[in-house]
């Protein structure tokens, strides 16, 4: 069974000033930035009562105030983001050092059934984060059914983001072992207004463009409703590796260790069956002088790395109408309804063929038949072919499609707050090809008839593009509806206060499928998906019944516990407490402290996806028969080393859940007015990991996994076995340190001082149940784990202008990969620091302007010979290789 956790908030009746100053000071270095100038009471006014209302907070089901929670919590404003240039709800998380290197959408370039872009909190797994709108949940990712596909949030509609640094089953179930992150929306909107904004680097690509429309009428006290929409816009465009000098050298890097380059290239290498021979006619001739091409061996080798788009396309367009309706004095009816459409396209190069083709004796390309030259050793059998399409790059396409409709109703009856309604959520995701593809039988038949050269030039060089395939290779689609209702009330009076009670219970039921298209994927082997599975189904249900208590001990000492029962109808059931205490010993002080288990549950992609090829993101030697490298290797083998080979990846049925147990610890200081300083400690520990046994860990322990390698009936790898498995665990504890300052309003306006950094102390791996934990913080370890992250800020306001100056620093680690000889040598990757600037004028009519520069300068992104991912020489999750940018955005209110 598996345990569960909450993140309660305790109702008090009233709240001392300084401990108020502690939910808007201390909460997040973001909420530090300039608005706080306008929120912060000037000292030389004479302090009135603050009437403190309560609210929801992220990670409770009883109203309060942030300022009593017992679970650290980060506050970001939507505003303040806008001002920073920021778009998406991707590039907003950047921001939280508690994130680490989620799934990125540049690391869509070179895969299939992605799940977009995803937050990894803790750096515990992008499905151990758990993403809510308006403290109900999102449909996941239709590929993955475990994450939530951050590209499809308008960052336009959001108000602000709660994210909760603490394990949270108790209150919310599944997936939130690592925390939860809380997008709340706009409630209400009254009027019309447009935004948009611009991004322009100093280098080719990587422009974005945004708009937004708001429209809102209604006073709901007034005329009993409020009823308003949005509508959101957002492109940019790709990045190619030849317009970065990080990326333009593509796979050969000598001083990072990296030679990448391909044997599946232009002229084609070829292998003779019969005789044994592996050779290229132009292979000692520099290879024709092709570009991106190298010679080595007497074969011809392709630089693969240098072709891509480092960068996606993207373009996504958002829509929400929400209204309000006020049924009673105490009662209203809300609906809300949320859409989403996002593409990313991908460029990588052109499509591949291991020796899925041959060439005939009676073409007359074949070496030696009078345009080729010849080659010794040659049967007259055909030749298997290591051969590169020349009808450019495969371009690949991946839409989420997003749908989210909630009908609920919120108000207070007979002294009790009631919350309740039916939320039902879509996704749909779907997988091009675009153009590059091609049919392999086309191209076979071509080559049978003499019409192709895969050596050089055809004599129609337009017939390669008449193989091309276009249209849908996979499709999926995940569907959700939930019923929920949650009632809390105060139940007894205590001398220290009201002993608040909450009672909850949700039903959700959700369907998933997948589909690929065999006629189509059976036409292109280089696409890596297996055609034989051509559907796949799975659905559940989930029962939840959940409480919770907050207990006001003494007028300094607040306790609050929390439970939860959730029933899976696919493997079982589950409970799961929580405790946690609040003091306040000063109005200065506050310390806080909880303990709590979590589960998540396997997905319905993690038991039931199909079984499927697909090629490694690295290429590695064959540990049999390419043992001693390339240069000592048997010439017929030589296509063994240094290759992308193929994995099977896919779902287990027999997958367990996941386990937790998380404690936390911390203190929140105010020694003077408008200083703030918070420490959180937290500790971790997940049994039962649900992970794949990586390409990466079969090949750098070949004898350890010698049962993951499948061989054909020649002895050559034909695929790793990297399906999912419960594996053993992890262990990670580390302290979250935020301090923020506020000065005094001045003659010269406010100054503001932030920073929000997290110290990862330990991170422990156990790859097997019952083995040994290795520490991994530090080290490279897909992702890497990073030992500290900030991110600091320097602000000033004045009347109508406000200033940013921000720091974003992330702390080096050792890179994935040794060099040169010594296997301990591992290549140590640098810190990487940016720098951005901003500012906003408020003084025109109805018009707000932001402008700025990102990457002011033009800090290049840290070298690293990471090659789990399609970009070389750095990695993507850490460094963005845009450059300098300048960005302006405004907004007009009619």
């Amino acid at each position: 069974m598996i345990k569960n956790k909450n993140a309660k908030v305790a109702v008090k009746p009233s709240v001392s000033k300084a401990i108020l100053k502690l939910s808007t000071l201390s909460l997040s270095m973001m909420c530090l930035s300039l608005a706080h100038a306008e929120d912060t009471e000037n000292t030389e006014i004479p302090e009135q009562p603050v009437k403190v209302a309560k609210v929801t907070v992220t990670g409770s089901s009883i109203k309060g105030v942030a300022a009593q929670s017992t679970s650290p919590i980060t506050i970001i404003k939507g505003e303040d983001l806008t001002n920073q240039g920021i778009t998406t709800v991707e590039e907003a998380l950047t921001k939280v050092s508690a994130n680490q290197a989620g799934f990125s959408t540049s690391q869509n370039v070179g895969a299939s059934n992605t799940e977009g872009a995803s937050a990894n909190l803790r750096a515990l797994g992008t499905d151990k984060t758990l993403v809510l709108l308006n403290g109900r949940r999102l449909a996941y990712s239709a590929f993955s059914t475990s994450t939530t596909n951050l590209n499809i949030i308008p960052l336009a509609m959001i108000e602000r983001i709660e994210i909760l640094r603490d394990g949270a089953s108790a209150v919310y179930g599944a997936d939130a072992i690592a925390g939860v992150i809380n997008l709340i929306t706009k409630k209400s909107y009254e009027g019309f207004s447009i935004s948009g904004g611009f991004l322009q680097p100093e280098q080719s690509g990587g422009d974005k463009q945004d708009v937004q429309i708001f429209g809102g009428y209604g006073d709901l006290d007034e005329q009993g409703f409020n009823i308003f929409g949005v509508v959101d816009y957002r492109r940019s465009n790709d990045i190619m590796a030849k317009d970065r000098k990080v990326s333009k050298r593509g796979g050969i890097i000598p001083e990072l260790g990296i030679d990448a380059s391909s044997a599946n290239g232009f002229p084609a290498n070829f292998y003779d069956p019969t005789t044994g021979t592996l050779g290229n006619p132009y292979g000692n001739s520099n290879c024709n002088n092709t570009p991106n091409v190298v010679a080595d061996g007497g074969l011809c080798y392709l630089n693969t790395q240098a072709l891509i788009g480092i960068a996606p396309e993207t373009e996504t367009i958002s829509a929400m109408g929400r209204g309000t309706f006020k049924l009673s004095d105490t009662f209203n009816a809300i609906g809300e309804y949320i859409y989403s459409h996002n593409e990313v396209t991908t460029s990588i190069a052109p499509d591949v063929y291991s020796r899925s083709v041959t060439l005939p004796k009676t073409s007359p390309y074949y070496p030696g038949e009078g345009i080729t030259p010849s080659v010794d050793g040659l049967s007259g059998v055909p030749l298997q072919l290591y051969l590169r399409s020349q009808a450019g790059n495969r371009v690949s396409q991946s839409v989420n499609e997003s749908h989210r409709a909630f009908v609920g109703i919120e108000g207070e009856a007979y002294g009790w707050d009631i919350n309740g309604g039916v939320t039902y959520a879509k996704s749909e995701a779907t997988d091009s090809f675009v153009s590059g593809y091609l049919n392999r039988s086309k191209l076979q038949a071509a080559l049978d008839d003499g019409l192709i050269n895969p050596f050089g030039a055809s004599p129609d060089s337009s017939l390669w593009n008449s193989f091309s395939v276009t249209g849908e290779s996979n499709v999926a689609s995940l569907d959700s509806t939930t019923v929920d209702l949650t009632v809390s009330r105060p139940i007894y009076t205590l001398p220290a206060g009201d002993i608040g009670l909450a009672l909850g219970g949700s039903f959700s039921k959700q369907e998933w499928e997948a589909k690929v298209n065999s006629d189509i994927v059976s036409q292109v082997p280089g696409s890596g998906i297996d055609p034989n599975k051509p559907l796949s189904q799975g659905d559940r249900d989930i029962t939840a019944f959940f409480g919770e208590l907050h207990i006001p001990i003494t007028k300094t000492l607040e306790a609050q516990l929390a439970a939860r029962y959730d029933d899976y109808s696919d493997f079982g059931d589950t409970f799961n407490p929580k405790i946690a205490f609040r003091w306040e010993p000063l109005k200065q002080l506050m310390f806080r402290t909880s303990y709590s288990t979590g589960f998540r549950a396997p997905s319905l992609y993690d038991i039931n996806a199909p079984q499927s090829e697909t090629y490694t993101g690295a290429k590695y030697d064959d540990p049999v028969l390419c043992s001693g490298g390339k240069d000592a290797t048997p010439a017929q083998y030589k296509t063994e080393c240094n290759v992308q080979f193929k994995r099977m990846q896919g779902g287990s049925p027999d997958l367990q859940p996941e386990e937790s147990t998380s404690y936390t610890a911390g203190f929140v200081l105010e020694p003077i007015k408008n200083l703030v300083f918070t420490a959180d400690y937290y500790n971790i520990e997940i049994d039962g990991l649900i992970d794949t046994i990586s390409d990466a860990m079969i090949f750098a322990n070949p004898t350890k996994y010698a049962d993951r390698f499948v061989r054909d009936a020649e002895g050559r790898i034909k695929y790793v076995n990297t399906t999912l498995v419960n594996m053993g665990g992890i262990k990670t504890e580390g302290i979250d340190l935020t301090l923020n300052y506020l000065t005094p309003m001045t003659a010269t306006g406010r100054f503001g001082f932030g920073i929000d950094g997290t110290y990862i102390i330990k991170y422990d791996k156990q790859e097997e149940a019952g083995g040994a934990w290795e520490g991994k913080v530090g080290t490279y370890d897909d992702p890497a784990i990073l030992r500290w992250k900030h991110v600091a800020n320097i602000n000033w306001s004045y009347e109508n202008w406000k200033m940013m100056f921000e720091q974003e620093f992330y702390r080096g680690y050792k890179d994935q990969n040794a060099i040169g000889d010594d296997a301990y040598d591992y290549h140590k990757v640098s810190d990487y620091t940016l720098y951005n600037v901003s500012g906003t004028y408020k003084g025109f009519k109805n018009l707000e302007l932001t402008a700025g520069i990102k990457n002011l300068f033009d800090a290049e992104p840290a070298a690293s010979n990471v090659m789990d991912n399609f970009q070389y020489g750095y990695d993507p999750r850490y460094s963005d290789p845009t450059g300098r940018a300048y960005y302006l955005r405004g907004t007009y209110k009619f």
